[in-house]
């Protein structure tokens, strides 16, 4: 039924003009804004729109809601934290991030961090 449908994925944020500032000039995305309804629509390589929406109840997702592939995580987390990002530092049962933010030997090496809404995003290192 919906094999051939270009779906797209959606969060919410409680500032719609500060998540387009971070996305377009911290993280570097192509950003474009709807005129007609308060949503931003988020470029990503390859075709793909994620769409984020102002709520005024907005509570941030417990999940990662973007994850960002690239092809070294330390050069991207050290980039990020150059432009004020800070990353998430856990210490649980296999979810254990080291002195530099970065959770590495367990699956992906990967980093978690917030956008100003506190939705969690993360820089994960593939091989492409």
């Amino acid at each position: 039924m919906f094999g051939q449908t270009k779906a797209f994925s959606g969060f919410s944020v409680d500032n719609l003009q500060e998540a387009k500032k971070f996305y377009g000039e911290i993280l570097g995305l192509e950003v474009a804004q709807q005129q007609e309804m308060p949503v931003l629509h988020l470029k990503i390589h390859g075709g793909y729109d994620v769409i984020v929406y102002e709520k005024p109840n907005h509570e941030p997702a417990t999940f990662t809601v973007l994850n960002f592939p690239v092809a070294n995580a330390e050069e991207a987390v050290k980039s990020l934290k150059s432009k004020g990002v800070s990353f998430e530092s856990y210490d649980l049962p296999g979810l254990k991030t080291d002195d530099d933010d970065i959770m590495r030997g367990h699956g992906p090496t990967i980093a978690w961090f917030t956008d100003p809404a506190g939705n969690i995003l993360s820089v994960i290192e593939t091989e492409n």
